[in-house]
């Protein structure tokens, strides 16, 4: 049976909360616009049971382990407000627990998104899209992925994304696929245009492949 898009599969404990006006998301919500009007984050009636695909993340401040995410069911709008997004404020992904605060829900990939900040502190920011020409040719592009039988947002994925860090194949490279999650790439960075760029590098590879 085909798995349903845009469920948050973790424990989530959430508090319903304005996000501190001292957060600033102009940056964020700028690269994060960019990637909606590129057809990587959004919304589209004949895929994904019609639901929003796509997230975006920014660790907080250097060391720490939490981070600004977008919310869930979000990918149909523009430009977010901060209403739209919510601050992680704690994350055991091996434990399969998400703590948050804002006036949304944290987006259902937030678990795999602190899987990766947990790799190294030089990861500042990590993107979550839909590419189907980069994802059907992970292959040919050797990309690294996460296998088929591993649904998004579980501990399974988490521990995947950890396991591809440990075997060292992301140390040349910043992107993977995720190959049981429809589309599904992630990219990450020590800032989020260079997670942007290495993103947008790659689907120029795969549109290559394609002409």
């Amino acid at each position: 049976m085909k798995e349903q898009e845009g469920v948050i599969k973790y424990r989530l404990s959430h508090t319903q909360q304005p996000i501190t006006p001292a957060l600033s998301l102009t940056e964020i919500n700028a690269w994060r616009t960019v990637l909606f009007r590129l057809g990587l984050i959004g919304q589209r009636a004949d895929k994904y049971d019609n639901l929003g695909f796509g997230n975006i993340s920014q660790r907080l401040k250097p060391g720490s382990s939490q981070f600004i995410i977008s919310g869930t069911q979000t990918g149909h709008i523009e430009h977010l407000k901060p209403e739209h997004y919510c601050l992680i404020t704690e994350a055991e992904p091996e434990k399969n627990r998400i703590q948050s605060l804002g006036l949304c829900q944290p987006s259902s990939e937030s678990l795999t998104h602190a899987s990766v900040y947990a790799q190294s502190p030089a990861i500042q920011a990590v993107i979550h899209v839909h590419s189907p020409e980069i994802w059907r040719h992970t292959e040919a592009l050797n990309l690294p992925h996460t296998l088929a039988d591993i649904p998004y947002g579980t501990v399974e994925m988490a521990l995947a994304v950890e396991q591809l860090f440990q075997s060292g194949n992301l140390r040349q490279i910043s992107l993977f696929t995720m190959l049981g999650h429809e589309d599904g790439v992630v990219t990450f960075g020590g800032t989020l245009q260079s997670a942007a760029q290495e993103l947008i590098n790659h689907l120029s590879l795969a549109l290559g492949i394609e002409q």
